[in-house]
């Protein structure tokens, strides 16, 4: 099997031009301005919650910004295409790529349930980087699904950009201005009437 997979995917740089290094940038850059809010005064009710989803969110970011380079997911997909040739379901793939979809559609949805619940009493804080890290979440997830089509789409130009990073570049965008408007307030406690945790 590692010989199958080894002659599909090379740890290596897999994206030495400099869209990629600045891919690895800017998740570096998102995952620093992320870790600094998570020190950040928050209200008592909120604080221990809001913490932890700022040093989770820096992990992440962290985590992808080696991975852009290592490209895991596509170890992932060549680990897939190995094991249905030598199952013998290679020919029915399309049945495992629809599970495998919906697989993910409802880790995601558990996903966005779980940062709901944690972030409660927080919104007008936390809105803005969860819309970045659900954006991160789906692009990442969209990559390791590995469909050819998809790849088509994310090839697409765009602004002398590929649709890629666009995509890909908007998640961290939106976490490092959530994390600055947070950092920004840092030393003095948020107050607002939201914050109150319902009953």
């Amino acid at each position: 099997m590692m010989v199958c997979i080894l002659a599909r995917w090379q740890p290596g740089i897999g994206d030495p031009g400099w869209r990629g290094w600045a891919t690895v940038l800017l998740y570096l850059a998102a995952m620093v301005i992320a870790w600094r809010a998570s020190r950040a005064t928050f209200p008592p009710a909120t604080r221990l919650r809001e913490r932890s989803f700022w040093m989770l969110t820096a992990l992440i970011l962290g985590f992808l910004a080696v991975n852009k380079q290592l490209d895991l997911q596509s170890a992932l997909t060549a680990l897939g295409r190995c094991m249905a040739h030598a199952q013998g379901w290679y020919g029915q793939r399309r049945l495992v790529q629809v599970a495998f979809l919906a697989g993910l559609a409802i880790a995601g949805v558990v996903f966005v349930a779980a940062l709901l619940h944690l972030l409660r009493g927080s919104w007008p804080r936390s809105a803005l980087p969860v819309i970045g890290l659900v954006f991160v979440c789906t692009f990442v997830l969209m990559r390791a699904a590995g469909f050819h089509h998809m790849d088509r789409i994310l090839g697409v130009p765009l602004l002398r950009l590929r649709a890629n990073n666009v995509l890909e570049w908007t998640g961290p965008i939106l976490i490092m201005l959530g994390a600055l408007r947070v950092s920004y307030q840092r030393g003095r406690p948020v107050h607002h009437h939201t914050d109150r945790v319902l009953p």
